[in-house]
């Protein structure tokens, strides 16, 4: 059963991450703390988690970043970011069933790349529910809600702290003011502007960009990014 938020002590202006010890998450760990934003890094592993905050912190050394296990990590923000391999996606979410509580945002940045059969980087895998982020949705307890977003941004130039990025995240979510909020923290990061692509069923169309610009790369050894031209000024 999802807890109540006014039970919780969680920072919110803290963002937990889980599955920080890869790459991408990895590097947004980076880019966030770097500007401001106290991070909790979580992970299955505990001593994973903890050595991966200590790289951080090496990188960022003023960096307010930590390492914990999933389960805490979850407990200990208002905003989780899940970015995990897709073969452990469910897994890793009905594992975490007792830990979420109501009001909680969940930003989920995985993929369906084929890669979790075994297959190439470059296609994806059929999701019954319509992609990761409704499956996510379907399996996160209710009061929970959940965005997607991140899925174009290279986990490379995240790790590169001297690329200095220019592109926009692509979010979808069907709650206007939980898209405002992710927007909020990803615009802490120089370089990224947050785009609103609507309802989280969009979020199957998003997720494929991501083999797309990966068979990009390949062909241009590059990390492309997405940028949206024609879009007002909002600042």
């Amino acid at each position: 059963m999802v807890r109540h938020m006014e039970n919780s002590a969680a920072d919110p202006t803290l963002v937990s991450i889980l599955g920080a010890t890869g790459d991408l998450g990895f590097g947004l760990a980076l880019r966030l703390s770097r500007h401001g934003v106290p991070v909790v890094i979580g992970s299955r592993s505990a001593e994973r988690a903890t050595a991966a905050a200590e790289r951080a912190r090496e990188l960022v050394p003023d960096a307010n970043v930590e390492g914990t296990t999933n389960d805490q990590a979850v407990q200990r923000a208002d905003v989780i970011v899940l970015s995990v391999p897709f073969a452990s996606h469910a897994e890793t979410l009905k594992g975490l069933e007792s830990s979420f509580r109501e009001g909680q945002i969940l930003v989920d940045a995985t993929v369906p790349l084929a890669t979790a059969l075994g297959g190439r980087p470059t296609a994806t895998i059929g999701v019954w529910h319509g992609s990761a982020a409704q499956q996510a949705k379907a399996l996160v307890p209710d009061g929970v809600r959940v965005v997607s977003a991140l899925h174009t941004v290279s986990a490379a130039t995240l790790t590169d702290l001297d690329h200095d990025l220019h592109e926009d995240v692509l979010i979808c979510g069907d709650k206007r003011d939980d898209k405002r909020r992710v927007a909020e923290i990803v615009q802490q990061v120089p370089g990224l502007r947050a785009i609103d692509c609507g309802r989280l069923e969009l979020s199957r169309y998003t997720e494929q960009l991501t083999p797309l610009l990966i068979s990009i790369n390949g062909r241009y050894k590059t990390h492309a990014g997405i940028h949206i031209i024609g879009i007002p000024d909002q600042s």
